[in-house]
């Protein structure tokens, strides 16, 4: 029996069990010792425009070191791309690893699986802030009925379009994917120094809604029993959908094939494209790029004229390592970093969903940028296999690597998804 990752809205994940880009571990071992003063050592992502976000967390340390007297925090900000090996190391050499770090929604079970997240869950249940937690945010931190962290933010993606080209070209927002490659395409003719539409073929979670919006599946199963879908032939369907925007009519494959998602939102901001795939969390960085006051955003529509892609259900949490000498001071940190205030504030300057309902009611209501994200919530989304197998499959490139084949013309859709469907089901079967 087939069973679909798909998550409708912002209804209960699935039991959250993926790692984006978990580590195999060698000394994980929780320590013994609960310093209430010194250093604490702190990662987060880098973001495309990461000043505001820095801000935002320079006020949140202040504020802690101020109240918890003998107290540091210093605060380093790594790539997201390269996130695996910093994490990895981290595990392997607890003397080096931060006390509190960001990580994504789909690395948790990873992460716990290897054992380096500290188990949270009696301060979770004691904190009063999170009876106001959703139900998708508090799963993503949630493994086999643990809490491991705290959400940070949830994030799912839509389409920018600029606003300017659009009117000069009689344009109007396109309601299918069929319109949408049409529209890009009649950009790119019109205007040849833009990307009609902006794509990369590292760009994972911008392709995926292409297959999901086609009826294919990353993967069929359940926890310890996954096998690939992604060369089934909706999924290829997809696959096709998404890599013919690959071209010197749109998206030239010599650009346009190493890009990751941060890359496409860089060249709409900076005004080289006229369409891309973004997510909330990217309106700060467009809103200070060249293109501020010229584009909207509306969800990027599915297959059926008037319908919404699936989009991938993402967002960070915040979460405390086993490791951590100052467990104390890791999880009130942890609290102060993704409370309600600190949420507030990041989006604010960044445009980050909060994950306390009342918190992006409040948000919703003051922002009309936000409305086309939630409406893309409610459409459905879609998640990654519940399983620990995500972290090989997600760190070795198995999808980039496979539309990257696809448009450089090394492969067709057929053989580069049968490739990829290999790749995934070798991971899925040494995960268990």
């Amino acid at each position: 029996m087939k069973l679909s990752v798909r998550i409708a809205g912002l209804a209960a994940l699935a039991a959250l069990a993926a790692g984006a880009c978990a580590p195999q571990t060698s000394d994980n071992a929780s320590s013994d010792k609960d310093d209430k003063s010194g250093t604490l050592r702190v990662w987060l992502f880098q973001e495309v425009g990461n000043a505001p976000k820095e801000k935002v967390v320079d006020a949140v340390v202040a504020d802690f070191e101020e109240t918890h007297e003998g107290t540091r925090v210093d605060v380093e900000y790594i790539p997201v791309e390269t996130r695996a090996q910093r994490v990895k190391a981290a595990f392997n050499d607890p003397s080096s690893a931060p006390d509190v770090m960001e990580f994504g929604n789909t690395d948790t079970a990873g992460y716990v699986k290897d054992g380096g997240l500290l188990d949270v869950t009696g301060e979770f249940g004691a904190w009063k802030e999170t009876e106001d937690t959703d139900p998708t945010a508090r799963q993503s931190v949630t493994v086999d009925g643990k809490v491991y962290g705290a959400p940070l933010y949830v994030g799912v993606r839509a389409l920018y379009y600029r606003t300017d080209v659009f009117a000069e070209l009689g344009l109007k927002p396109p309601k299918s994917m069929a319109e949408l490659a049409s529209t890009a395409r009649e950009i790119r003719a019109a205007k040849p120094g833009l990307y009609g539409l902006a794509v990369g073929g590292a760009y994972t979670y911008g392709a995926m809604p292409f297959v999901w919006a086609h009826g294919g599946e990353l993967a069929d199963g359940k926890a310890g029993s996954y096998a690939s879908g992604i060369d089934s032939p909706a999924a290829r369907k997809g696959i096709k959908a998404y890599t013919s925007l690959f071209g010197d009519d749109n998206c030239p494959a010599a650009k346009c094939a190493g890009m990751g998602g941060n890359d496409t939102v860089t060249a709409f901001a900076a005004g080289k494209a006229g369409m891309a795939i973004g997510g909330d969390f990217s309106h700060a960085a467009v809103e200070a790029g060249k293109v501020k006051g010229k584009y909207a955003v509306v969800p990027l529509p599915g297959v059926k004229p008037g319908s919404i892609a699936p989009a991938f259900a993402g967002g960070n949490n915040i979460g405390v390592l086993k490791s951590t000498s100052h467990r104390t001071l890791a999880v009130d940190l942890m609290k102060q970093l993704a409370g309600k205030e600190t949420q507030s504030a990041l989006f604010d300057a960044m445009g980050f969903l909060p994950t306390f309902t009342d918190v992006r009611r409040q948000a919703a209501a003051e922002e009309p940028f936000v409305k086309p994200f939630v409406r893309t919530l409610s459409a459905g989304t879609e998640f990654v296999p519940a399983s620990p197998a995500w972290a090989q499959i997600d760190s070795s490139l198995v999808l980039p690597t496979m539309f990257q084949e696809i448009v450089s013309g090394r492969k067709d859709v057929a053989k580069a998804s049968a490739d990829a469907a290999k790749k995934m089901n070798t991971a899925f079967g040494s995960a268990g």
